[in-house]
């Protein structure tokens, strides 16, 4: 609710803008058909996501994963933080957020190990893993438009470097801060009750294998090249068809994410204003200019620290006038992906996360939430950085 309403709040004063002449009416058929396109694939893949985690698929990888683990609190952690980074990857950093979370505490509880590393590991891989593809963020999809449409084997070819280093310096911080924890083991026959939500997702064999068809011709058609709305968008079709048959009381309006396409409509129209008026060359005197090592952190901590002022999103479409070259739109979305872990609005993925915890009674206190990422936050992006300047077209391995 409350994003809805800031998201009006916002819709409204870019309708001023508008209507006073501020932003050009031009201006907003062009960004209107900018973003169609992104905000209707991010309709179609939270369809998809919400009916697969109904069908149980995300609930059948929870019960899998504690015996995977071996009785090993190390090896379960390393499993959940691959299902991290594989959900971010290929379904988006707010999935993970939303419907991984509930999966790992429930995992942790289950296993009787502390949930605090595991949640931690969710968040902030949600966050940092969302790198490689332009459908793992919604800024990578902003700036895969803005580089003229690469396909996603190319973008991938760009990020690979930074997206790695942003996977590993955040684990090897959990590792090493909760080593105590991780040296634990558990009973993989664990008697621990499950948790009590959606008992009957899971009974319905023909969803969960529906569902798990369309994951398996859905991801590599993301990637295929072609125009990522257009498989999404099928997906969604299929799964609605199976669900009409089977469980139409799970289809209700709430599916669509009616908020956060108020907040992000809202929002596209407030920053294409301010770019407008002049808003993009005020932060160019923070960002600089070039392709060198320090040029590209400039304009990655500006995009972190404009990210957790404000919000990655707005962040980044501020600082897109400042990355001319491939390497410095790289620079930038490793600051708005990989350094919002400060302030808990510095990305919805965030706030998402923190709302599934509260809902399961976990309590994570903002504090030191901020003092982590005060730490994890500056290591990554400059460690990214670098495997960027290393790695890009320019460096030395490039």
């Amino acid at each position: 609710m409350r994003l809805a309403i800031i998201g009006l709040i916002l819709l409204v004063a870019g309708g001023v803008t508008v209507a006073t002449g501020i932003l050009p009416w031009h201006e907003v058929t062009v960004l209107v058909d900018r973003v169609a396109p992104i905000l209707a694939f991010v309709v179609a893949m939270t369809v998809v996501t919400e009916l697969v985690s109904e069908a149980g698929a995300f609930q059948w990888i929870a019960r899998h994963l504690r015996g995977w683990g071996r009785g090993r609190a190390v090896l379960l952690w390393l499993l959940l933080a691959l299902f991290a980074t594989l959900s971010t990857i290929f379904l988006s950093l707010d999935t993970t957020a939303v419907l991984l979370t509930p999966v790992v505490v429930t995992v942790a509880r289950q296993a009787g190990l502390p949930v605090l590393p595991f949640a931690l590991t969710t968040v902030w891989l949600a966050n940092t893993a969302s790198l490689l593809l332009p459908i793992s963020n919604l800024t990578n999809l902003l700036a895969q438009h803005n580089l003229g449409g690469i396909s996603p084997a190319q973008f991938a070819q760009l990020m690979w470097a930074p997206s790695l280093v942003a996977v590993v310096v955040p684990l090897a911080f959990i590792a090493i801060v909760f080593r105590r924890d991780l040296r634990r083991t558990y009973a993989r026959d664990s008697t621990r009750p499950a948790a009590p939500a959606r008992p009957k997702v899971s009974q319905d064999k023909t969803l969960l294998l529906v569902s798990a068809i369309v994951l398996v011709l859905l991801l590599p058609a993301l990637v295929s090249g072609v125009a990522i709305w257009i498989p999404a968008t099928a997906a969604a079709a299929i799964l609605v068809v199976a669900f009409v048959l089977r469980r139409p009381k799970v289809l209700t309006v709430t599916l669509i994410p009616w908020s956060l396409l108020l907040f992000t409509c809202g929002l596209f129209l407030v920053v294409e204003a301010a770019q407008y008026v002049g808003a993009s060359e005020l932060l160019g005197q923070a960002a600089g200019e070039g392709n060198g090592f320090i040029d590209l952190l400039r304009l990655a901590m500006t995009g972190a620290l404009g990210s957790n002022v404000v919000n990655n999103l707005p962040a980044y479409l501020l600082a897109e006038p400042l990355a001319g070259t491939p390497e410095r739109m790289a620079a930038l979305l490793v600051g708005v992906n990989a350094g919002p872990l400060v302030a808990p609005w510095a990305s919805l993925a965030t706030l998402l996360w923190h709302d599934r915890l509260v809902r399961m009674n976990v309590l994570v206190k903002w504090k030191g939430y901020a003092l982590s990422g005060l730490i994890v936050a500056p290591l990554t992006i400059v460690a990214a950085v670098a495997a960027l300047a290393m790695t890009g077209p320019g460096g030395l391995f490039g």
